[in-house]
């Protein structure tokens, strides 16, 4: 299965959106946390994970969705928020706690919730599991079209929940993929120090459904797989899991010195940007000339503006607003 050249065009203004929003957010995020770094100051306080290396994931299997299709992601779920279509005004202003953010500035970046787009994150790991498989189990139910997606770290797969809701998605037959991104480190801790099987596809086999890796970061190659396995659940033939290798640029966290990467490894890492390779290629394949991708990129920046100066101009929630939205006794 191979992307049409709109859908290439798609995915490359995705992926350079994602990123160009990540780097005015991590530009921003310093201001007020220096000299001395308190998570605590500036516009945008808080963790702030960065998905800078990871794109292709989000944008080869978001090819494939519609606004009906559920998502959910992980902590670290820019880039999946912006190929799922969330927009983008109302996510930077989440993500600066402001009025008009999408839950009026009360989730930040790790809680980004667009209904319109049937988008949601978490930052506990693995918690989109269970949402989704529950959101494939209604739509099997009621009859209706659509697609269920988690997306979790290579991390998730070591959490009960995880397992837990695999099991169902075999059992009950629904219309769910799983997404596994796997960049390497669970925070701090390398994967090959953390879990027994070098590819978590191979657990599929104990849910007798299909697992398939992808090595590479290949946005054409995940663009395939992904396809594959969300039209086999849009014709009722069950789940699917998918692992695909992704790198992790950022630390796992903004402020975070990385002390745990081997020597060399992000400098290595920097050289195989997808962003750049992917530039290439369609440049290579005639799908794109120099002059469309200066375009389409310009114009991600010009959004990003947009979106960055909104979250700025917005009012921030009035005190009162803090007991809206809650559960009360």
């Amino acid at each position: 299965m191979s992307p049409t050249r709109d859908e290439q065009h798609w995915m490359y203004r995705n992926m350079v959106t994602s990123r160009r929003f990540e780097e005015a957010i991590a530009k921003i995020y310093f201001e007020g946390k220096t000299p001395v770094f308190n998570m605590a100051n500036g516009p945008i306080p808080g963790e702030m994970h960065l998905s800078d290396g990871q794109e292709p994931v989000a944008a080869g299997v978001c090819a494939h969705l519609t606004p009906a299709d559920v998502v959910t992601a992980t902590h670290r779920p820019h880039h999946q928020a912006i190929a799922k279509g969330v927009d983008l005004n109302k996510m930077a202003a989440e993500i600066f706690g402001k009025a008009t953010g999408l839950s009026g500035g009360r989730g930040g970046h790790m809680h980004i919730f667009d209904p319109d787009v049937n988008f949601a994150c978490s930052g506990i790991i693995a918690q989109g599991m269970g949402p989704a498989v529950g959101a494939a189990l209604s739509r099997k139910m009621q009859g209706k079209p659509g697609v269920a997606v988690a997306f979790v770290g290579e991390g998730a797969v070591n959490q009960g929940g995880w397992h837990e809701a695999m099991n169902l998605a075999a059992v009950w037959n629904l219309p769910f993929v799983c997404v596994i991104e796997d960049n390497g480190w669970g925070i701090s801790v390398a994967k090959k120090t953390a879990s027994a099987v070098a590819s978590n596809a191979e657990r599929a086999a104990a849910y007798s459904i299909p697992g398939k890796r992808v090595e590479g970061n290949d946005p054409y190659a995940i663009y395939d797989a992904a396809g594959e396995a969300i039209a086999r659940a849009r014709a009722g033939e069950g789940p699917s899991l998918l692992e695909f290798e992704t790198y992790r640029l950022a630390g796992h966290f903004m402020g975070d010195a990385e002390g745990y990467r081997p020597e060399g490894e992000k400098d290595a890492l920097f050289e195989k940007d997808p962003i750049p390779k992917m530039r290439e290629r369609l440049k290579a394949d005639g799908v794109a000339s120099e002059a469309e991708l200066d375009d389409i990129e310009a114009q991600a920046s010009q959004r990003v503006d947009a979106a960055i100066t909104f979250a700025r101009q917005s009012a921030d929630p009035a005190p009162e607003d803090a007991l809206t939205r809650v559960f009360a006794a």
